[in-house]
């Protein structure tokens, strides 16, 4: 099992940027899906996190900006990124509670994509 995010990027303050994280591999079912972050000097932080019912919860510091939604279909979750700001730069990375078959349920993480906010 693995997660594979996409979509990261160098953007300008105010600009979008959509980000993508597909798992693949022997699933049996995905529960909580999500994005963290991570910033030079910082710990890191839940920036967004879905349900596989669709109950969804944001940080405070990007309510109003960012979408997180997820394709059950294709195993993947997305990130929406509107109103870019500088101190959104970080390293992004998705995670999901995944159960493969015939094993117990793991917490996944993704590769981390890059997010640049400047101009």
């Amino acid at each position: 099992v693995q997660l594979q995010a996409s979509g990261g990027g160098l953007v300008q303050p105010g600009g979008s940027l959509r980000l993508s994280c597909a798992a693949s591999g022997s699933i049996l079912s995905i529960m909580n899906m999500g994005w963290y972050r991570q910033a030079p000097g910082k710990q890191r932080e839940l920036v967004a996190s879905i349900t596989t019912g669709g109950n969804i919860d944001y940080a405070d510091s990007v309510k109003g900006r960012f979408t997180i939604s997820r394709d059950n279909a294709k195993s993947t979750v997305y990130l929406q990124m509107n109103s870019l700001k500088p101190e959104d730069t970080a390293v992004y990375y998705c995670n999901a509670k995944i159960t493969p078959y015939r094993r117990p349920e793991y917490d996944y993480w993704g590769q981390g994509t890059l997010v640049t906010v400047s101009s």
